[in-house]
Parts: structure tokens; C-alpha cells; sequence
């Protein structure tokens, strides 16, 4: 994983919090429960299960444990930045593949929160979320105009 990558563990978190310290009460030998891990992110039991099954993450076992480490927390964080952004779960496993198989950025990259993302994804992604808010404004114009008939009635 790419010096970036790593740095954002330390930056603030997907949601804005800052992210937690590298120490829990229950850090297991250097690594994570999976309750740690869902307290600090913000995130389910259920969701980490779904991103290991997905290949996503992949903690270590100790026993029926998972121990997830300093390694996992980052990809969850670049993961969680990645469904922000809006991308699907197939992207970001792509872009994770692509980041570690090159080792980090290149010339045709940029870093969009950590992220390695081509001028072609950014430029789509730009697309996608321009048209969703427009389909959200016309959906609040439609509940405004509602909520002014209900004011009136």
C-alpha cells in the first residue's frame, strides 16, 4: 500500500472524525477486533463480514478471531472514502488491486481521498453525481411545492 494510503489511517475519517489512535483497550497482539474496528469507523459487524467476503479486507484469524491490523483499518478507511465518493464496491476493489499492483500513483492518476482514481473515473464519477443531484433538486422541488400546498390547506 502506497504512503498515501497509509496516511490517511491518521487523517480524518470518512465521515470527518478524526480518525481513532492506533491503540484500543482490546488491541489484540498489534491488531484490531472486529469490534474496533466497527466502533472506530462507524460501520456494522455485518459490513466488515461483507467486505472480507467480498476480498476487500482480510484480517488474520487467531482462533475464531479475526485480528484485523494497521493494514485492514487503512483499506477500510480508502473503502468507506470510496463508497462516500460513490463508487461501488467492484471499483474500489479495482482501484485497490490497481494501487497495489503499481505501487502507488502514476503519471495518469490523481489521489481523490487516498484513492488512485484516472482522469476517465473522476470525469465519470463528476457525471454521475451532477445527474443524481439533479434528480434530488427536482425531488425536493416536488416535496416543497407539497409541503406549500399542506401550509395553505
Amino acid at each position: 500500500m502506497s504512503r498515501q494510503s497509509v496516511a490517511l489511517a491518521a487523517a480524518p475519517s470518512h465521515d470527518g472524525r478524526s480518525s481513532p489512535s492506533s491503540t484500543s483497550e482490546s488491541d489484540t497482539a498489534g491488531g484490531f477486533t472486529i469490534s474496533d474496528l466497527a466502533r472506530d469507523f462507524g460501520v456494522t459487524l455485518r459490513t466488515l463480514r461483507f467486505y472480507e467476503s467480498r476480498g476487500l479486507i482480510a484480517p488474520a484469524r487467531s482462533g475464531m478471531t479475526r485480528i484485523y491490523s494497521g493494514r485492514d483499518r487503512a483499506r477500510l478507511a480508502l473503502i468507506l472514502k470510496g463508497k462516500q465518493l460513490g463508487f461501488t464496491l467492484v471499483e474500489i476493489r479495482a482501484m485497490l488491486a490497481n494501487e497495489e499492483k503499481k505501487g502507488g500513483a502514476d503519471a495518469g492518476s490523481a489521489s481523490v481521498g487516498g484513492l488512485q482514481l484516472s482522469r476517465e473515473q473522476v470525469v465519470e464519477q463528476l457525471e454521475l453525481l451532477r445527474a443524481q443531484r439533479t434528480e434530488i433538486d427536482s425531488a425536493i422541488a416536488e416535496l416543497e411545492a407539497s409541503a406549500a400546498r399542506f401550509a395553505k390547506a
